[in-house]
């Protein structure tokens, strides 16, 4: 039970599980960000835009609710097919996977960069033969201009 143990510690504090958890963390956070400008913001310009109640009330009703009766009869709930809500989880979707990819281009453009700048070798020291030679052509040169 010990080495169990001490392989899940091994494994938990490993720099990328931690980022993952991180990112899970943020990510449920931007979720929530993104649903509220859907749900708060772009939804009820869209209803207004349409002039309808919003597309959280679209639905195709298969069974009319109908109230519990005096004799004895049970409440029916009403069962719908809500496609509105469907089209507003769409459109969280389309936003948060849009976010995502402008978030990744940036950090990929970014790693790119880096990535050439450490690849660029720096200019290599000449070597003594070309430092000699180096030398020759400078004397040569100065013997021609006199």
């Amino acid at each position: 039970m010990g080495k169990f143990l001490q392989d899940f510690k091994e494994f938990a504090m490993k720099g990328n599980i931690i980022d993952m958890a991180v990112g899970v963390i943020v990510g449920g956070a931007f979720g929530k960000i993104v649903s509220s400008l859907v749900n708060d913001i772009i939804m009820p310009l869209v209803s207004l835009i349409t002039g309808g109640d919003g597309y959280k009330n679209l639905k195709y009703v298969i069974t009319e609710a109908r109230p519990a009766t005096a004799d004895g009869v049970a409440a029916v709930e009403e069962v719908a097919v809500n496609y509105g809500l469907f089209i507003q989880n769409i459109v969280d979707f389309l936003i948060i996977a849009l976010s995502i990819f402008v978030a990744l281009r940036v950090v990929m453009k970014f790693m790119k960069k880096e990535k050439e700048a450490e690849e660029t070798p720096a200019p290599a020291e000449p070597t003594k033969e070309e430092t000699l030679l180096t030398e020759i052509r400078d004397l040569l040169r100065k013997q021609s201009e006199k």
